[in-house]
């Protein structure tokens, strides 16, 4: 009886890790996903659009060329994507050691009327400091996610609320605002360190 009992309590549990595993593949991968588009993104040096960053500063694509760069894009008001990436970053940023901070690394928000200034200073404080929030006007931030080829939308969620559906992977640029590669959403640090790394050698090869 007991061993009944048993296993019926890790069937449940197993039942439950996979509903919960079946979610986020629904929501990040899957057909709740934002749709993939099919285009890289373009060089930073060729986007245009103006932002402001979580300290009331005016940025931009060219904040961002001269060194390497990650850009994420996300929302405050996000559940799990957003602040286990961001988290994730801040991981990567630790073990990068002193070469972080020969990184950009911007979260660009994807719910301006939400996310001001004040309210993405609060939350880009949780994580490494070298994570820099940028919002703005929706048609700016729409041009951004143009460049770099991100998609976003709007969901309607209980009690009259929203939410948003975004890509949920990181970009990565080089120095000379050129497109590297993509991290993925829960990519393990030993394959996405490596991929920084790779951006950084080549801002060392081009300065030679």
């Amino acid at each position: 009886m007991r061993r009944r009992t048993a296993l019926g309590y890790g069937a449940a549990a197993l039942g439950a890790m996979g509903l919960t595993l079946f979610v986020g593949w629904w929501r990040v991968d899957g057909p709740g996903a934002p749709k993939a588009v099919a285009s890289l993104p373009l060089p930073l040096t060729e986007m245009d659009f103006r932002l402001t960053d979580h300290e009331g500063q005016p940025v931009g694509p060219e904040t961002l060329v001269g060194r390497p760069t990650m850009v994420f894009f996300g929302f405050t008001f996000c559940p799990d994507v957003c602040p286990t990436t961001l988290s994730d970053i801040s991981g990567w940023l630790d073990a990068l050691g002193e070469d972080a901070g020969q990184m950009n690394v911007a979260f660009i928000t994807v719910d301006p009327d939400r996310d001001t200034v004040e309210a993405m200073a609060e939350y880009v404080g949780y994580f490494h400091p070298a994570i820099r929030g940028w919002t703005g006007a929706q048609d700016q931030i729409a041009r951004a996610a143009e460049g770099f080829r991100a998609s976003y939308e709007r969901f309607p969620a209980d009690g009259g609320d929203y939410t948003m559906n975004h890509t949920a992977s990181v970009f990565l640029f080089d120095a000379a605002g050129g497109f590297v590669s993509m991290i993925d959403y829960h990519e393990p640090r030993e394959f996405a360190v490596p991929k920084i790394r790779r951006a950084l050698e080549e801002e060392t090869k081009g300065a030679t």
